[in-house]
């Protein structure tokens, strides 16, 4: 056993028995049991500085601290304590003895049930990537009949940064009237300790009840790499969260189901993703950067509500704007857009409400791209293509 396993071990006996202790009313043993318990798990975060979990265990221990405060002057000794609490190492007795309500609670923390309204035109280029997930979530949905084989239901979406992975998923959603359960990966490891693959569990119920009632469910995880990655520094409990997905991801791959539920994942570190899981993503797909006829889209689209000069060239711009990301973009216009509403605050004009600032001129883009690079690097592009070319399934 490694000393991360040997420390969570222990970090996990003494919260056992302080709960138990706190639920018998003997105050004095478990504040001791507690403060054990803190030091374990604060003695675990400093073993692994860079580890994910870090986060958990010092909500951990700074609740566990709370508890030991409450104990020492506020609590009676016949206050009453929580029949039907459970002894689990990481949620002591002070919670609700609603146990069930708390760790729905929990669960809901960590999912956006929000109803994406994206629509297939508002995903600029990507004609690659859209076709591949139309093939693989949308027809599939239209028309079962014709797929006797079944389809795939993990999607990969990998590419750099800011370039429409979330925005793919959300017009899919839209296009097929999906339940959308959108989850950051790295929140997935909850406030409690060992609620982790509990959490992973239950959103794969939630989203098998969602199409067993008949609706398509679409779980969209991004960030997927802090979930699933692979790390040279793991404890038990990343490593059981990990198990826990495998595990779910099989049952609804599983092709003689023919049930409508998809997992989506989308990160931007795909040579970090450990290859059991790459492979249970039947689809990777990569989002690349947005060529030339994308770029000047996506101007035309973010300067619909900006006043123009009649001098601009989109067109132009898109061109001398190569390498630029789809987020790159959209930043650059509100960048000239605001650097002309600064100008007019300034010159004092801003004081007539009649007033209104100058159009963009083609220069103002000019002295932007002096001063604003692009996100992606080449190096960054070439590791995608190459990943893709090892990797891709489309």
């Amino acid at each position: 056993m490694s000393a991360s396993q040997e420390l969570e071990k222990a970090a996990t006996s003494y919260a056992l028995e302080a709960v138990r202790l706190d639920k018998q009313g003997a105050k004095g043993m478990a504040v001791t049991m507690y403060q054990k318990a803190i030091q374990t798990l604060l003695n675990l975060a400093q073993l692994y500085p860079n580890y994910g979990l870090n986060k958990v265990y010092i909500q951990r221990a700074m609740a566990y601290q709370e508890r030991i405060r409450m104990l020492q002057g506020v609590s009676s000794p016949n206050e009453p304590q929580q029949e039907n609490a459970e002894d689990r190492p990481f949620e002591p007795a002070t919670q609700s003895s609603d146990t069930n309500k708390d760790k729905k609670g929990s669960f809901e923390e960590l999912v956006l049930r929000e109803k994406p309204n994206v629509k297939w035109g508002q995903v600029v280029g990507l004609e690659q990537a859209k076709k591949a997930i139309k093939q693989a979530i949308v027809y599939p949905v239209q028309r079962p009949d014709l797929f006797p084989l079944g389809w795939p239901r993990g999607i990969l979406l990998f590419g750099p940064p800011g370039c429409g992975k979330t925005l793919l998923a959300a017009a899919v959603a839209t296009e097929i009237d999906a339940s959308f359960l959108s989850v950051d990966a790295a929140s997935i490891m909850s406030k409690w300790l060992g609620e982790a693959e509990r959490n992973v569990a239950e959103l794969f119920t939630t989203t098998r009840k969602i199409a067993n009632d008949g609706r398509p469910a679409i779980v969209f995880i991004d960030e997927l790499d802090s979930l699933i990655g692979t790390h040279s520094n793991e404890v038990g409990g990343e490593v059981r969260v990990r198990n826990q997905f495998l595990k779910e991801m099989d049952g609804i791959i599983d092709k003689g189901k023919k049930i409508h539920v998809y997992v989506i994942g989308a990160t931007n570190k795909p040579w970090d993703l450990d290859w059991p899981f790459v492979r249970r993503f039947q689809k990777r797909i990569l989002v690349p950067l947005p060529d030339y006829n994308a770029r000047l889209q996506m101007y035309k689209l973010f300067t619909t509500q900006v006043t123009l000069s009649p001098d601009m060239d989109l067109y132009g711009l898109s061109r001398m704007s190569e390498g630029f990301s789809g987020s790159d973009i959209r930043d650059s216009v509100q960048s000239v857009h605001l650097k002309v509403i600064g100008e007019f605050f300034e010159s004092g004009k801003a004081k007539d409400k009649l007033a209104q600032p100058r159009s963009m001129s083609m220069n103002d883009f000019k002295e932007m791209l002096e001063t604003r690079k692009p996100s992606v690097t080449l190096d960054m592009v070439a590791s995608y293509n190459k990943w893709f070319e090892a990797f891709k399934a489309l």
